[in-house]
């Protein structure tokens, strides 16, 4: 089985350089237009959505879930989001979330590879960084309003990149307030500021 698990990871890895090679250009006509505009038609999104779930789902077959749904979906900001379900998932997920974090880092290489550009796709298992994104938010809000009210800066808990996107994307839109990342990975946080008045 295990014999078998390897062969079939070695096969996962031999398409990826065998599809990287034969079609490095299939995706061109894509590229030029997204780097021209910043947008896809459906069909140009279809087919990295396509391309992104044969590999999400190869990626999946290495952890023995060859049965599991994956939902295609836009997000709030553009961009691909698959969202696994079924199965017995937890593993995927891991503590706070940071086999995930990994779970997308290899989907994202693997696909800016095979775009040659980034397109941003998301992965999600059940739905858990579509209810943590809520609480990144809440958290944001809180932390803005107690900025306000103590007239000073607010620094949050170390967290991801992908984390602190979230929280300066709530944020991006309060006059009152201002955010930044600070620090070196893997303690790089948000630091929310308030805009003083130039006439105090």
């Amino acid at each position: 089985m295990e014999e078998e698990n390897l062969g079939e990871q070695g096969d996962v890895l031999a398409s990826d350089d065998a599809l990287a090679q034969s079609g490095a250009d299939e995706f061109s006509t894509i590229r030029e237009h997204y780097e021209a505009n910043g947008t896809l038609t459906d069909d140009e999104k279809d087919k990295i959505a396509d391309v992104a779930v044969d590999y999400l789902r190869g990626i999946l077959s290495l952890f023995g879930e060859n049965h599991s749904a994956i939902d295609e979906y836009d997000g709030d900001d553009g961009e691909l989001i698959l969202d696994v379900t079924g199965g017995n998932l937890a593993v995927l997920i891991g503590r706070h979330g940071r086999t995930l974090d990994a779970l997308q880092v290899v989907l994202s290489s693997l696909m800016s590879s095979r775009l040659r550009f980034y397109y941003p796709i998301v992965v999600d298992i059940e739905s858990y960084k579509s209810r943590s994104k809520r609480k990144l938010q809440q958290m944001a809000l809180s932390a803005a309003s107690r900025a306000k009210r103590q007239g000073s800066s607010v620094a949050l808990a170390p967290m991801n990149a992908y984390d602190r996107r979230i929280i300066h994307l709530t944020l991006r839109n309060d006059p009152e307030v201002m955010t930044h990342s600070e620090g070196e990975e893997p303690m790089r946080r948000v630091v929310i500021t308030v805009v003083k008045d130039p006439e105090e």
